[in-house]
Parts: C-alpha cells; sequence; structure tokens
C-alpha cells in the first residue's frame, strides 16, 4: 500500500452490493480467458460455493490494506468500479517494465524450482496491483529497487491486527508494531522466512521488486500447492489476505490479465485510488435536472453543414517504401555462450579458483540484460552456492554476462559438474568440469632447533614439531604420515620410497606397543604439526625420520641414540 494509510473501516452493504453487480456483470460478459469456470468473478456461482478456509499460518500481508478497484469489465455496459462507482481511468492493461520483467522472471524460477505449483505471472501481477499499484505505478530504480519506501499502516490492533516488532525497525523502521513492506507488503516476520533475492545482488530487500516478487511466488507456491487447481489457488491467495473481498479483488485482475497486458515505460502506470481501509464516496441516483436554454430557440431552419471528404488513413512504410511498418519484437536469447573459466578447482573446505560465468545475446549479436540464468550443482559432491544452496539464478547485468554465486568446497574430493541454463529460451546449457582435491602442502619446515637425541632404551627429550605451508600460505588441515626409514643404498632410486626400518626409534600406538609409521596426520589451522613421543630401542647410532605431506612436501630428519652411561 502507499506509505500514508487511514483506519480501516467495515465495508457497509452498500459497497458490497456494487462489488457484486461489479463482479456479476464481468461473468455475463463471457469474456474469453477466465480461467475457472467456477471463478470468483462469477458471482452466482460464488453465493453456491463455501468460502474457501484460509491458510492456519500469519498472512503474508498480516491482513493489511489493500487497493480495491477493479478492472474495466468487456461488456456492452460495463458496470460501475466497485469502490467508486465508475471506471478506472488510464491503461488498466499496461504494467509498467521493470515490474513486468519482475513477474516473469519470477514465474520463470518457480517453472524450474516448483514445476508443479504452476505459478501464472498473472496472479503475482494481481497482487502487486491490490497490494501497491504495481509498486506506485512502475516508481522503481534501475536495480528493481522502490525509489520511496512503500508501508502498510501501523499494525496496532487499532482496525488492523496487532503485531508486535519483529525486526527491530530494520525493515519498516517502526520498533514497536510490524508494517506491511514494499511493493508485495510482505510483514517483517514472513519476509525473515520468505525473503527471497530475485535480482542475484546477494541482497534479500522487500522493497526490490525482483524479490519481492520471486518472494511472493515461493510464498503463493507452499504446502505443495498446485495453482492450476482452483481450491490451491484460493487456498493461495487467501494466504497472502485473509478476506473473501481480497480473494474476488485478486482473482478478477488475474483474470483480466490474463486476456491480454503489455508492456509501459516504469513511473508511467496507472495508479488505483480505493483501499479496503476508506469509505467509498456516496453516488446520487436519480433523473438529472433539466437545462434552461440561455436564449430562446431560433425558428429559422438550421443551414445544412457541409461535410469535408474523408480521406482514408494512409498505413505508415518502412523507409525503403517496402509496405507497412512491421511490429516491433521483443529480442528472445539466440545465443549462450562460456564466458568464464573452462574447469575449476578447489581443495577441500576451500574456495574455487575461477568462476561459471556466461553471457546471453539475441540474434543480432547485442548483450540482452535482465534475462535469468540458473546455475546447478550436479553430481556427487557436497561443494554448495552461498546458503548451502545446491542451485541459484542469477540475472544477466547490463553487458549480458551472469554470475554464478561463489562455491565453496566441502570435504569430499572428486570431479563433478556445474550447468547453467537459460530459464525462458530452449538453449543448449554449458558446462563446467569442477574438481576437488585434498588439501596440499608443498613446504615442510621444524619450528625449533633442538636437537633429537636419546640413549639407548630412553626417550627422546624433544617431541618434532613441524609446520608446513602452500605457496607460502598456510597449509591446514593437510593429511601426513611419519616413518623411521632405512638410508637409501648407494645407487638407489632418489625418487623410491624409502624402506621402513624395524629397528632403532619408535613410536607407540594406543596399547603402548612400538609402531615405526604413522599415518593420516592432520596439520592444524595454523598448518602446524606436532608428533608423539618418540623412544629408542637398545640400538645406537644415528637413524632417519621422514614426514611427507599430500601434495609432496618432505622432510628428513637425524635422530641420534647414544649408549647409556
Amino acid at each position: 500500500m502507499a506509505p500514508h494509510m487511514g483506519r480501516r473501516l467495515r465495508k457497509g452493504a452498500g459497497t458490497t452490493a456494487v462489488a457484486a453487480l461489479a463482479v456479476a456483470a464481468l461473468s455475463a460478459s463471457q469474456a474469453p480467458g477466465v480461467v475457472h469456470a467456477n471463478s470468483p468473478i462469477d458471482q452466482a456461482a460464488s453465493d453456491a460455493t463455501p468460502t474457501p478456509s484460509s491458510t492456519p499460518d500469519t498472512p503474508a500481508s498480516g491482513n493489511s490494506p489493500y487497493y480495491t478497484d477493479l478492472p474495466p469489465l468487456v461488456s456492452p455496459t460495463p458496470p460501475p468500479n466497485a469502490s467508486t462507482g465508475t471506471l478506472p481511468g488510464g491503461d488498466q492493461q499496461g504494467i509498467p517494465a521493470t515490474v513486468l520483467d519482475a513477474y516473469k522472471r519470477a514465474q520463470a524460477a518457480l517453472a524450474t524450482d516448483r514445476p508443479k505449483c504452476h505459478l501464472p505471472w498473472q496472479l503475482l501481477g494481481g497482487i502487486g496491483k491490490v497490494e501497491s499499484g504495481h509498486a506506485n505505478g512502475g516508481r522503481v530504480d534501475v536495480n528493481g529497487r522502490t525509489l520511496t519506501p512503500i508501508l502498510g499502516p501501523v499494525l496496532n490492533g487499532a482496525g488492523f491486527a496487532n503485531i508486535t516488532d519483529t525486526d527491530g525497525g530494520a525493515y519498516d523502521g517502526d520498533r514497536v508494531h510490524d508494517r506491511a513492506v514494499g511493493p508485495m507488503q510482505f510483514i517483517p516476520s514472513t519476509w525473515a522466512s520468505s525473503g527471497r533475492d530475485g535480482n542475484g545482488d546477494g541482497v534479500k530487500d522487500p522493497n526490490n521488486v525482483y524479490d519481492a516478487s520471486l518472494a511472493a511466488g515461493f510464498y503463493l507456491c507452499g504446502g505443495s500447492r498446485d495453482l492450476a487447481v482452483k481450491a490451491d489457488l484460493d487456498k493461495a491467495i487467501l494466504s497472502y489476505n485473509q478476506s473473501q473481498e481480497y480473494l474476488t479483488t485478486v482473482t478478477t485482475w488475474f483474470d483480466f490479465y490474463r486476456r491480454g497486458s503489455h508492456e509501459v515505460p516504469d513511473g508511467t502506470g496507472s495508479l488505483p485510488v480505493r483501499r479496503s481501509d476508506q469509505t467509498p464516496a456516496p453516488r446520487t441516483i436519480g433523473k438529472q435536472p433539466p437545462v434552461t436554454p440561455a436564449t430562446p430557440p431560433s425558428t429559422k431552419p438550421a443551414p445544412t453543414p457541409t461535410v469535408p471528404p474523408v480521406k482514408p488513413p494512409v498505413p505508415p512504410t518502412r523507409p525503403d517504401g517496402g509496405g507497412t511498418t512491421p511490429k516491433p519484437t521483443t529480442p528472445r536469447p539466440t545465443t549462450f555462450e562460456n564466458t568464464g573459466a573452462k574447469e575449476l578447482t578447489a581443495f577441500t573446505g576451500g574456495a574455487f579458483a575461477g568462476q561459471p560465468t556466461a553471457r546471453v545475446k539475441d540474434a543480432s549479436g547485442k548483450a540482452m540484460a535482465k534475462v535469468s540464468v540458473k546455475f546447478e550443482i550436479v553430481g556427487d559432491t557436497d561443494t554448495r552456492f552461498a546458503g548451502a544452496a545446491t542451485s541459484a539464478t542469477v540475472t544477466t547485468a547490463a553487458d549480458g554476462t551472469a554470475t554464478a554465486p561463489a562455491l565453496t568446497s566441502g570435504e569430499k574430493t572428486g570431479t563433478f559438474t556445474v550447468r547453467a541454463t537459460v530459464s525462458t529460451a530452449s538453449l543448449p546449457a554449458i558446462e563446467w568440469k569442477a574438481t576437488v582435491v585434498a588439501r596440499q602442502a608443498d613446504a615442510l619446515l621444524r619450528s625449533d632447533a633442538k636437537e633429537l637425541t636419546a640413549v639407548a632404551s630412553g626417550e627422546f627429550a624433544a617431541q618434532v614439531s613441524l609446520k608446513a605451508t602452500y605457496k607460502g600460505a598456510v597449509a591446514s588441515g593437510v593429511t601426513a604420515s611419519a616413518a623411521m626409514v632405512e638410508a637409501p643404498a648407494a645407487g638407489a632410486d632418489p625418487k623410491a620410497a624409502p624402506k621402513v626400518n624395524d629397528k632403532g626409534p619408535y613410536f607407540k600406538d594406543a596399547k603402548g606397543n612400538p609402531v615405526r609409521e604413522l599415518k593420516d596426520l592432520k596439520t592444524d589451522a595454523n598448518g602446524a604439526l606436532v608428533l608423539p613421543k618418540m623412544y629408542a630401542d637398545g640400538q645406537v647410532g644415528t637413524f632417519l625420520l621422514r614426514v611427507t605431506t599430500e601434495g609432496g612436501a618432505t622432510l628428513t630428519l637425524e635422530l641420534k641414540v647414544a649408549a647409556a652411561s
């Protein structure tokens, strides 16, 4: 609703009667494109059918006021508007360009994410019309954000629901009570659970028509509803505002847009004038008083007017003179190309090098903005987009490119696919091969310079403390192994793994038994690795300890055992 609203009043019998007349006339007109045979716009069927039960949850708008203007009816004698007694002025079929784009993109996203819901954009159009007049006639910026806040009345129980503040005033500026916010009039508590990012900017903003339209679509599709079924459609609308009049008004606009609509420039949309919290203006019905002429009528016969011949209109021609000017058509996506990395790689638990990026073009090769591109993670992996999501819909920028949200790998190594598709066109998908490998280190260094010495049958005074790095940075969570090894024989292959020594220094297992090889060691968050205590058997001399990490970092240390004194 508009930022300023009066108190909500109960409608009188006169308003209900006028609304019934308008609705019944629409049914009688038998206009094409009506969605249901028993639609709420058919007053006789509505009277005979019980009111559908509303959702038990708090309605999305908190039952805030809404616009009650009805569209012009397609009939020989259109009835008056339900609230004002007159037909609405302006281009009622025109929807502001950015707002219409938001509705259609929400439909495309839901067609992929909730295909069984069958959400039509015209339903979002009907709700957007009665909730905010399509964002106050399309007064939004290039990103879809309203130029001024759209706030419902304070929900303090004075004629409305009593909803104590749930957002600390973050959305509605009120720290005492909640207010419905934005072009689709979500109350903050509902937005907290139902908000969506519809334009891919990483923010869920109820004042953005793209975010609000996508959130409304998901909200209407809740509870596994199929909006192609009348009962589910009615329940969905009532979940927004628990009023039979609201259901009738939204459905009427829904059916009106199904019969036809078109795009108008932002900021030029027709504004509704009547709200459900206002009393309709009184109407006087009766004969008009006669008009007294200012001068007596002349007795002379009136001269016969000369009517100039009417020339038939000349249709506009093309610049080359080759006939009528063709009607402009909306460009369609015809090219979908990869403009990002060809392959994606990451260590477990880390970010990927490069991001999936694609560009959409039309038939003339021109980049297309505001096209919905869906990115999906396909395969056996725990890699996710932000918010632990496996899919994300992004809209193309002015240069026609769409970049997937940042990918974060999990702990599962292996290969999978990232796939991108254009939601509104049947174009070949783009796929990226993505690989997750275990964390690696390319260097190992001792953290101290203590000598590693012991006497026979004793224990080493110092423990081995190491630090692992990868390209100079701390290498955390890297798998490592340690082994007491034999010195390589003369002429042995330097790349061959040395044999594990079966005598000399050793570690102990959980039962206290000697072991000379440890596996599955891990560096900590700082890349540090401290080996367990070491012990010496009865052998004396110099021995070798070899530590190796995932990625190939290796460090060999000398252990010296002296005879007991």
